[in-house]
């Protein structure tokens, strides 16, 4: 079958819709929390599970279940952002002692349409502007070592194991 001018066009545009969703990235409001934590579970299960032992696993959902860390969001020690399509929590990324990326994760269905990038660069505004900082750091696991890189991190160390959680640390100058 061969299409039209007309017709290429409207796939164009409908691909691009589909590629690129309405993202908005904002602070996360306290309701939120159990909604983040619960999709850094399920995409951490999906994607991630198959490269930790059962230590490691369990180290990352006590991480994610400790009450802690959730007192420490609520008294803004804990910065929690979210990315949403409409009303639709879509992706998390957290940050502990203002530069470090604690965690980052995007519902399955919105990887490789931005969320992830959106989120790294609301975040890098916000350690430039807010707390005057001028360098992200993160301990990335093996699968999101490849789009760190992509976004201009680099290793600044070898791959480690803590708690049975694998980790290449890794570091972007912000400018």
């Amino acid at each position: 079958m061969i299409l039209g001018k007309r017709e290429t066009k409207i796939i164009k545009n409908y691909q691009m819709q589909e590629e690129k969703p309405n993202i908005v990235v904002r602070s996360a409001y306290r309701d939120e929390w159990d909604d983040a934590m619960a999709l850094a579970w399920r995409t951490f299960m999906r994607f991630e599970a198959d490269d930790y032992s059962t230590e490691g696993i369990k180290s990352f959902q006590d991480f994610i279940t400790d009450t802690t860390l959730y007192r420490m969001f609520v008294m803004g020690a804990y910065q929690l952002f979210c990315a949403l399509d409409g009303k639709k929590l879509v992706g998390m990324i957290s940050l502990r002692n203002e530069t470090h990326i604690s965690l980052l994760f995007v519902d399955a269905s919105y990887h490789k349409k931005g969320v992830g990038r959106a989120l790294i660069e609301h975040v890098g505004k916000y350690v430039l502007l807010e707390e005057g900082f001028h360098r992200l750091t993160v301990n990335a696991a093996p699968y999101a070592v490849g789009f760190y890189h992509k976004l201009g991190f680099h290793d600044t160390d070898t791959e480690k194991i803590n708690d049975g959680i694998r980790y290449t640390p890794m570091e972007k100058k912000l400018v």
